[in-house]
């Protein structure tokens, strides 16, 4: 019995932000709504003794072979060391043995992948069919994966961003345009953002709520992908009154941390039995965005289900492509 070992360099030649992989997780999220998945809750470890945390997440999906467990960690003083502030892998497990099949050596690659295409099948669905101007709020790793993964559904051409820091803001600009071959545009603050674009995706570790429903206009569609703690909060709860569609990864755990769960705790006024899962939109039981002046807003923060998917494409490409280091267990 072997164990293929895969790094990051592997995985970066086999996995990219394409229709590959935002197939992949649209999947994810359809098996969600079919009800052919087990998923733990998110198990969560806090280590606050050297500023980090480390979450567990995990799905088995009836009918697929493997499934994984991603450790993903988030140690933001390692920067002062000269190494990654979000480390993680994956360990690929066979459904059919429990023997485990793969390390995915990723770095957290595979997760900025995966959440991309989250945000991209969300927009799919619930963005307006023309979008001229798209917003971001964070010019970090993940806004720039959400505007690359945007541009596969969404053919805008201009991009405003907003983020604290000048000089990332200003680097993001620069190399963005040529990235995506779109005019972007540095705002200088939140509200520039929202009130230009018509599909905004929000990707901080804010614990501080800046989206205002003062800002909200007709026609918006707003992704907020950062708050995948309690403590994390991206959206100010009167936003969601004005919304004509929320919709999320999965409930249960949206109304345990992030968005949602701020907003109920925050009593704000929205009809929680009216929140829709981005996997009954997909499969036709729910309704996504049904005109163009619609304003909806979609809470996705992360589920273990789109990294069993994502680790599944990366398997495939990898034998197609005979990668990886095959270990020994004897």
């Amino acid at each position: 019995m072997s164990v293929l070992i895969l790094t990051q360099k592997d995985l970066k030649k086999i996995v990219k932000i394409d229709n590959a992989s935002i197939d992949a997780v649209a999947k994810a999220f359809s098996w969600l709504s079919r009800g052919l998945v087990t998923m733990p809750p998110i198990m969560h470890i806090n280590i606050a003794e050297h500023q980090g945390d480390v979450d567990i997440k995990s799905a088995y999906v009836k009918g697929v072979d493997r499934f994984a467990v991603k450790i993903g960690a988030g140690f933001f003083q390692n920067s002062k060391l000269g190494l990654p502030s979000s480390p993680a892998m994956m360990v690929v497990i066979s459904a059919r043995t429990g023997m485990t099949e793969a390390i995915l050596l990723d770095n957290a690659y595979l997760t900025d992948v995966r959440t991309a295409a989250a945000g991209a099948v969300a927009a799919k669905y619930l963005a307006p069919e023309n979008v001229f101007c798209a917003g971001v709020i964070g010019a970090g790793a993940q806004g720039r994966y959400q505007m690359t993964a945007l541009k596969q559904v969404r053919d805008f051409r201009q991009l405003i961003v907003y983020d604290r820091d000048i000089e990332l803001l200003s680097k993001y600009v620069k190399e963005m345009e040529h990235e995506l071959k779109v005019e972007v545009i540095a705002a200088k603050n939140v509200e520039e953002v929202i009130t230009s674009a018509q599909s905004v995706v929000t990707c901080t570790p804010s614990k501080v709520p800046f989206v205002d429903p003062a800002f909200l206009h007709p026609g918006l569609h707003i992704t907020a992908m950062g708050a995948d703690l309690p403590e994390k909060q991206e959206i100010m709860s009167d936003v969601f009154a004005r919304a004509d569609i929320i919709a999320c990864d999965k409930k249960s755990q949206s109304f345990s941390m992030g968005e949602l769960f701020n907003a109920k705790a925050d009593n704000a006024n929205f009809d929680e039995t009216l929140i829709v899962e981005l996997g009954d939109i997909i499969s036709g039981k729910q309704k996504g965005r049904q005109s163009q002046d619609q304003i909806t807003i979609c809470d996705l923060s992360g589920t273990g289900v789109q990294d069993t998917a994502i680790a599944d494409l990366a398997m495939k490409q990898a034998q197609e492509q005979n990668l990886g280091i095959e270990i020994s267990m004897d």
